[in-house]
């Protein structure tokens, strides 16, 4: 009995090793390309990070570009697949997609259930006025007209964090449906000023043409990343080194220089 027993402890531990082990072992980076794709998950509304071409309904993007020089990186095709954004965990933990690529803020939940590549864009939440205007920062805003998107972050922001109560009490608050028509209202004088998602401001103000138009305040960082299941780190971590390599051989910044003008990566800012 007392050998029985023996054998048996030893095959438990032999089976709970090699458990540990199948855990342990990581096998995303081999099977993304043993597959050939890299199934990009993404809100196709959400110009310039992933949208689609007016002309050709062609998936494009600053997202878009830089994902599609990671997969030629990993020696696969990149696949851009619509998803709906309220079920994008869902659509990654369920194998319908392998990453979800498009303008993903890094937050402590989704650090939690996803794995997180490290942020590669610091899309703040800035003001924009006209430079005519006087305005140096929010603090010189009281009694002004602001424009926010409804139920955009930067709404969120001005209505619920504590540190800006007595500015967004000081000031009246219109509620545009997108972003583009309140910046005009704002070139035109209906609005003081617009309170906005940097990375869309950018496009923006420069698809306008209109040089009056210029960010005055900074009120929070916003950080993208790209997000991953928790068990496939190791394709996490081989996406970081690629984009490591794209921002130092410049490509990141002949990619940014496209959209925005100019290079606004933060790859590496951190190191």
């Amino acid at each position: 009995m007392k050998k029985f027993l023996s054998l048996f402890l030893v095959a438990m531990m032999f089976v709970g090793v090699m458990a540990h082990h199948a855990m342990a072992e990581d096998t995303s980076v081999a099977d993304i390309q043993a597959k050939g794709t890299l199934v990009l998950g993404l809100d196709d509304t959400f110009p310039p990070m992933g949208f689609r071409d007016e002309d050709t309904n062609e998936i494009v993007g600053y997202d878009i570009d830089l994902a599609r020089e990671v997969a030629a990186r990993l020696g696969v095709e990149l696949v851009c697949q619509p998803i709906s954004w309220e079920a994008k965990e869902l659509e990654l933990s369920s194998g319908n997609i392998d990453c979800i690529w498009n303008g993903l803020s890094i937050t402590e939940e989704r650090q939690e259930s996803m794995s997180m590549s490290l942020p590669y864009m610091n899309n703040q939440i800035v003001m924009v006025a006209k430079d005519s205007s006087g305005f140096g920062s929010i603090a010189d805003m009281a009694g002004a007209d602001i424009a926010v998107q409804s139920d955009s972050f930067a709404q969120e922001v001005l209505e619920t964090y504590e540190q800006y109560a007595d500015f967004y009490a000081s000031v009246n608050v219109l509620a545009y449906d997108e972003y583009l028509t309140a910046l005009m209202d704002l070139q035109q004088g209906g609005v003081d000023g617009v309170l906005i998602d940097l990375v869309v401001a950018e496009y923006k103000i420069a698809g306008l043409g209109d040089n009056s138009l210029i960010v005055i305040d900074s009120l929070e960082d916003d950080l993208f990343g790209v997000g991953f299941r928790k068990s496939d780190a190791a394709l996490r971590d081989r996406v970081n080194e690629i984009l490591t390599e794209m921002e130092s051989d410049g490509t990141i910044a002949q990619i940014s220089a496209k959209w925005f003008g100019k290079n606004i990566s933060i790859v590496g800012a951190a190191e």
